[in-house]
């Protein structure tokens, strides 16, 4: 499990990185429990959660997840050899998370935000702390294939008055640095232009560098690399690409419009990022690629992404032990030019279906 240096930071991370968001639902505390000691024993060091999960967020539900990562740090006394990412949701509209009132990515609801994930892992400092989306109107994903009108920034004419402008949340992340309870500040879910803006404000002295960026990034959503790419590697920013499997539809068991039970697509009904047009044809080409390789397209899959040169660490998540068995398996796989050929060959063909 070989590690990789995690932006500017003087943070060493594993090229897997353990995704925790079924904690709490799709998984019981000691299933979450179990998961963390095996990746653990395999090497891994580094574990990502946010405020938000469980998925799907639900008020019952919510907070969950890092209370599981907090009893079994306890449990085991091991903070000190993990490195702990987690996050603070973007405006919202769902009132569960800050007492009844919508949140924006002001100092108040941030404050209110780290405080409580601290308290539930049960630490007194975050590694990585990362905004879990965007405040202003965007795509989600921040990469999508086509673009409308676009919104106007929050210091201009004509943009929404309760716009929270980038300098300011970056202010607050100076604070929480300054304080202890972050060591280094992250984006998820952004887009070009926004990782440039917070660089830029950084660059001015106004809060902290930005250290990564967490964003889908799978064989049928390679909008990471039309512009995220070059702007990450020439600023030093790391990738750490959630959603290898795409949603698990890049694991073989949705194909043919298989929906098997206890499936998240069964349970929940929150893949249509993955159910777009034509995305059903392209999972299943590269899923038979990985086939026709000897592989499981689960791990076909995996070792795609931790293959790539911009990938500082895969987020990977997993229901079962045996899923997360084969994920952290992926690393071993060595990935040829005979494979990179025959994948951009399909996606010469079918582009991005999933963004």
């Amino acid at each position: 499990m070989h590690k990789r240096r995690l932006g500017r930071t003087d943070l060493l991370v594993t090229q897997i990185c353990l995704g925790s968001m079924t904690w709490g639902q799709q998984n019981t505390e000691a299933e979450g429990h179990a998961q963390m000691d095996l990746a653990f024993s395999r090497g891994v060091n580094f574990i990502d959660t946010a405020e938000l999960y469980p998925i799907p967020p639900k008020a019952e539900t919510q907070g969950r997840t890092e209370k599981i990562i907090g009893s079994w740090m306890k449990a085991n006394r091991n903070r000190d050899k993990v490195i702990l990412a987690s996050k603070v949701v973007g405006r919202t509209a769902n009132r569960w998370f800050r007492g009844d009132r919508p949140s924006q990515l002001v100092r108040a609801d941030i404050f209110d935000a780290v405080d409580k994930s601290l308290a539930k892992l049960g630490t007194d400092y975050l590694d990585l702390y990362q905004i879990h989306w965007p405040e202003r109107d965007i795509p989600w994903g921040a990469n999508p294939t086509r673009v409308g009108a676009v919104s106007p920034r929050a210091d201009s004419v004509g943009a929404p008055a309760d716009e929270t402008p980038i300098a300011e949340t970056l202010a607050v992340f100076d604070e929480l640095v300054k304080a202890g309870k972050i060591r280094h500040f992250g984006l998820s879910n952004e887009s070009s232009w926004g990782v440039m803006r917070f660089l830029a404000e950084a660059d001015k002295g106004i809060g902290p560098r930005v250290a990564s960026i967490q964003n889908a990034y799978n064989l049928v959503n390679r909008t990471f690399e039309v512009n995220l790419a070059e702007v990450c590697e020439r600023e030093q920013v790391s990738l750490l690409p959630y959603s290898p499997l795409a949603q698990g539809y890049l694991t073989g068991k949705y194909d043919h419009g298989a929906r098997p039970q206890g499936s998240r697509s069964q349970l929940f009904n929150r893949g249509q990022r993955y159910e777009t047009p034509n995305a059903a044809e392209a999972q299943l080409e590269y899923n038979e690629l990985a086939r026709s390789f000897g592989l499981e397209p689960a791990l076909f899959a995996n070792a795609y992404v931790s293959s790539r040169p911009f990938v500082t660490s895969n987020i990977v998540g997993a229901t079962t032990i045996s899923q997360l068995d084969m994920a952290l398996s992926s690393v071993e796989i060595v990935w040829t030019e005979e494979m990179q050929k025959a994948v951009d060959a399909i996606h010469q063909r079918v582009g991005n279906p999933c963004p």
